[in-house]
């Protein structure tokens, strides 16, 4: 539907176009050419035809007679030309006729006798050599009609300016739609750059979710090892410890032991045994509770 309409609307812009500058033209060619006897295009002259004069035969009043400029001499009986009137009924004025017969004027130029086919009348006066225009080569019916309304003020407003308003106006609601159309395109083309972007963003989060939990992962599997590790040298350190805890303690119970068995029996002197003696009596007079109690801590001693 909008295809069809699309067409339509194309082919009445042309139409419009068309018609406004063949108006154009036809109004330079009336204002120009159109009834100017000293103007002509290309050796051919215009006329608009005012009577029916020769309605009979050829053309009638309203149309449009084309002529070419030709050498009078050329001329015979029955051609039709146009010429300017030396009439005093109609001096001045530009009357198509055909050729009845070649005569001279009362100068003794050479001219022709015309008239008119309706009336089948000739003319009044001769036409010389010098008053032809043209011979005559085709008609445009009713165009001089249309010419002479383009010439009015309502021809000039129902034929040149509303054409031409419809045709701007068109134009402008095409140049509107087109306007809006690429705005639209450009709108759309930048929503799907953006959509282009918040995907590859969204992906890249979604890789960098994925990397953080293989990260996590990795890391997660790499701890209970650290960990395993770390108890297998603890299990490897504990006996050796052990170990060398022992050997200490059986170094020193070597060396106390040496310490013993180095350290001479000295032999006890009569002084020093009789006066150990009397301060063991007298120790033990003094205080026997104390001697209970070295006694008892002597095993004790003993014991470690």
């Amino acid at each position: 539907m909008k295809k069809a309409l699309g067409i339509i609307r194309t082919v009445i812009t042309w139409v419009l176009l068309i018609f406004s500058v063949s108006i154009m033209l036809f109004t330079f060619i009336s204002v120009s050419a159109l009834g100017k006897n000293n103007r002509s295009i290309f050796g051919y002259k215009a006329f608009i035809v005012l009577s029916d004069s020769m309605k009979a035969t050829d053309f009638e009043a309203g149309d449009v007679v084309v002529v070419k400029e030709v050498d009078p001499s050329t001329l015979k009986a029955g051609d039709i030309i146009t010429f300017t009137s030396r009439d005093s009924a109609s001096y001045g004025e530009t009357i198509t006729h055909k050729i009845r017969r070649l005569t001279k004027t009362s100068d003794g130029d050479p001219g022709f006798v015309t008239y008119g086919t309706t009336t089948n009348t000739d003319d009044a006066t001769v036409v010389d050599y010098y008053n032809v225009e043209g011979k005559y080569q085709f008609r445009l019916p009713k165009v001089g009609r249309f010419f002479n309304f383009l010439k009015t003020v309502p021809g000039y407003i129902c034929c040149i300016l509303i054409p031409f308003l419809l045709f701007i106006i068109v134009q402008g609601i095409n140049t509107v739609k087109a306007f809006k159309n690429y705005k639209k395109e450009q709108a759309d083309a930048i929503q799907a750059e953006k959509d282009e972007l918040a995907a590859e963003k969204k992906k890249t989060e979604e890789m960098m979710a994925e990397l953080e939990a293989l990260k996590a992962q990795i890391k997660g599997g790499a701890e209970p090892e650290k960990n395993k590790d770390k108890d297998e040298a603890k299990k490897d350190d504990t006996p050796g410890e052990k170990d060398a805890s022992g050997e200490s303690e059986d170094s020193a119970q070597e060396d106390d032991s040496a310490d013993g068995n180095d350290a001479p029996d000295e032999p006890d002197t009569p002084d020093e045994s009789n006066n150990s003696g009397e301060e063991d009596t007298s120790e033990d007079k003094a205080d026997p509770g104390e001697n209970n109690i070295q006694d008892e801590e002597k095993p004790g001693e003993k014991e470690e």
